[in-house]
């Protein structure tokens, strides 16, 4: 095979990978907006590890603003994940309860931490019995590398403007007085962890408490000490919300298109994401 064929193949496969990589551009800048007609559930996934919650943000707010959509049915099946982003989609919801809209959460396998922050301003929680949810706590993973660098012959050397500007470092082990601080910043977190959960099942802080050591639960567990309000399927919670919408018969759901994103299908954050020192609402 000579040259030129070489490089007549190379700009077909090159033409075909942008066009392909255009359609699924123009998919992803059509957005979330969507036609919604008749009194309608809207449904929301959230499932896997919560690292970004810009997705799940701009569907509720669609929802939120639809006047055709007055439940939103959250269905979770998830271990948690990241702090900030939990935290933006517990507000989000919040915001659109504040709205007039009415919240059901299904709980799938698997909502714990993160995935029970996100459920917990539900007007309504439906588990199955065999879930496993709650996991109500904070850590923080730091990776430490300075072994592996001593064996290999590498060292790093740091120059900072403050004793604790490089606390958490992969290159070093943390001083006690470094482990203090960042079990400050922890707890903190953790309080107001505590705290949205008992705003949001309306339980006294100190009931949320003793159940707040990171332990898990299943579904009847978690009923049976007011954390879950309710047992059922998928479908049960479907059938709920389109009660609580006073739809007669079996409810219209609506699902919004996910934008599509370039950055996840490429594998440019996955030192951060497993490197990175970051507060987690996650099990285990």
């Amino acid at each position: 095979m000579n040259r030129n064929l070489w490089i007549v193949i190379g700009i077909v496969a090159a033409a075909v990978f942008l066009f392909f990589i255009g359609i699924l551009l123009a998919i992803g800048l059509r957005g979330s907006e969507v036609n919604i007609t008749g009194r309608s559930v809207g449904l929301i996934e959230v499932q896997g590890l919560i690292v970004d919650a810009r997705s799940t943000v701009r569907q509720i707010r669609q929802f939120a603003k639809e006047p055709n959509v007055p439940v939103i049915l959250l269905y979770v099946d998830s271990p948690g994940g990241i702090v900030t982003p939990s935290q933006e989609i517990y507000s989000e919801l919040q915001r659109a309860k504040a709205k007039g809209k009415k919240l059901v959460v299904s709980m799938g396998t698997l909502a714990a931490s993160g995935g029970y922050y996100i459920s917990a301003p539900a007007d309504v929680i439906m588990a199955s019995p065999g879930t496993t949810t709650g996991s109500i706590g904070v850590k923080m993973e730091l990776p430490h590398i300075d072994g592996l660098l001593k064996k290999l012959g590498v060292s790093v050397d740091v120059v900072k403007s403050s004793e604790f500007k490089d606390i958490g470092s992969p290159y070093r082990p943390m001083t006690p007085e470094e482990n203090n601080l960042m079990k400050g910043v922890i707890l903190d977190v953790y309080d107001q962890f505590v705290t949205a959960v008992a705003e949001g099942r309306k339980l006294p802080k100190d009931s949320v408490l003793k159940l707040a050591d990171g332990r898990v639960f299943s579904g009847r567990q978690a009923k049976e000490l007011g954390l879950v309000d309710t047992l059922g399927t998928f479908h049960e919670a479907i059938a709920l919300a389109g009660q609580m919408a006073g739809i007669t018969g079996e409810p219209k759901v609506v699902r919004l298109p996910k934008p599509f994103r370039l950055r996840d299908f490429i594998l440019e954050d996955i030192a951060s994401r497993f490197l990175m020192p970051r507060l987690q609402y996650a099990w285990p």
